[in-house]
């Protein structure tokens, strides 16, 4: 009966540590169990909200420093959300990855056109 009860407990707290943080409302406990906030940027989330409530994603990033598009998405990916919000900027990396993909793609597809074509093979027979 222990073990069930303890189980129980077990899977209430992991289902909790999953539940999407408003940055809002967050205690500093929350806002820590946010993976990629550390007690120094939950500090500075808590002296930027004590001046007001944040509105959105990009007046969180303007008003909390040391937070850009790129972290702002892996937070929002890790359940933070503003208002209730999540991000729904791309983040720079992700932007610069697609963009050096497209390049690779365009340049073997400019190889792929610059070659001879093979000669077809005659069946002798």
């Amino acid at each position: 009966m222990l073990k069930k009860i303890l189980a129980i407990v077990a899977m209430l707290y992991a289902a909790a540590s999953f539940a999407a943080v408003d940055v809002n409302k967050a205690t500093p406990a929350e806002l820590d169990g946010v993976k990629g906030i550390g007690p120094g940027i939950s500090t500075k989330i808590l002296d930027e909200r004590k001046k007001g409530n944040f509105k959105d994603w990009q007046d969180f990033i303007a008003r909390v420093q040391g937070i850009g598009e790129s972290n702002a998405a892996k937070f929002s990916a890790e359940g933070l959300t503003v208002n209730g919000s999540a991000f729904k900027g791309v983040a720079k990396t992700e932007k610069k990855e697609s963009e050096k993909k497209a390049k690779e793609d365009t340049k073997t597809a400019k190889a792929d056109a610059a070659k001879p074509a093979a000669p077809a093979a005659s069946s002798k027979k």
